[in-house]
């Protein structure tokens, strides 16, 4: 059986991605309670200094969230959720107007606001469409490239739902499903992310990462949400706060097994890491 090749590019705002190189997506949260301390960022100034640094350090895109979807996180209003998204976004495009910006939100109202009023051109929905009835329509309107995430459950209940028959088969035919809904209604750039630490154990996001070359029979770009992630530290017996070491791992890990786009926290380090399997990749030249 043959599967469609992955798209080499995606059209952001009419800014091709080109995804025959791995690309960083920085994450910059506007929360007070994201499970890492290193991402929160509250103040004008901090939000500004963050997205520079970022983009110093060669971030392709940024994903600004103002909903932390840590496991136990507590549920926010959308008009709270809205104020911390919607001001930071329009802070970033106006100062780094060239950047290219993703919205971490799975409410269609503030996806659509962010891109038509605030200047994102990405909408990022962990709830890959399940959390809100409306949002694919929202992305089918807006035509704009969507990163479709898998998630069991919410983040206040996932931890009870991790069960599967076979985790990849699973995750796979929930996407074939949504994706097949999307592109039938014309939506082009589709990104699916499937989802570590959301609804799933240690065992699983292990077998995930080992078998993410799987994903590719999808057709789709692959992003990767790893970074400092509970699977990382609690299995090395350190913190978050320490796990940047074992995050660069199995980000490198990631690369070899097809990742398109690793979402992460520590961009400088990303992007070495980028560079060093690029540069792996590359067949010497023959001399004659």
């Amino acid at each position: 059986m043959m599967f469609p090749e992955k798209p080499r590019y995606i059209n952001a705002g009419g800014k091709l991605i080109d995804l025959d190189i791995p690309r960083v997506m920085g994450i910059l949260n506007v929360t007070p309670d994201s499970f890492y301390s290193g991402s929160r960022y509250g103040s004008d100034a901090d939000i500004l200094k963050a997205a520079s640094i970022m983009l110093e350090d060669g971030a392709d895109l940024l994903d600004v969230g103002g909903y932390s979807s840590r496991p136990g996180a507590k549920d926010i209003s959308v008009e709270e959720e809205s104020n911390r998204v919607l001001r930071a976004i329009k802070l970033i495009s106006a100062e780094f107007p060239d950047a290219i910006i993703s919205v971490d939100t799975f409410r269609s109202e503030i996806a659509r606001e962010a891109v038509l009023g605030c200047g994102a051109h990405i909408i990022n929905d962990i709830s890959g469409g399940d959390a809100d009835i409306n949002m694919f329509s929202v992305v089918e309107s807006l035509n704009v490239p969507y990163i479709m995430m898998h998630m069991k459950g919410n983040p206040r209940t996932m931890k009870n739902m991790a069960i599967y028959e076979d985790i990849v088969a699973d995750i796979l035919k929930w996407f074939g499903e949504r994706v097949f809904k999307l592109q039938s209604a014309g939506v082009r750039d589709i990104i699916i992310d499937p989802g570590f630490g959301f609804g799933k154990t240690i065992e699983h996001n292990f077998e995930l990462l080992r078998r993410l070359g799987d994903f590719s029979i999808a057709g789709l770009p692959v992003l990767v949400g790893l970074s400092r992630k509970s699977m990382i530290w609690k299995t090395l017996g350190i913190s978050a706060d320490e796990a940047l070491n074992g995050t660069t791992a199995v980000n490198a890990i990631a690369l070899f097994n097809s990742a398109d786009i690793l979402r992460v926290h520590d961009v400088k380090e990303a992007v070495e890491t980028v560079k060093l399997i690029v540069k792996l990749r590359q067949k010497p030249k023959v001399k004659r």
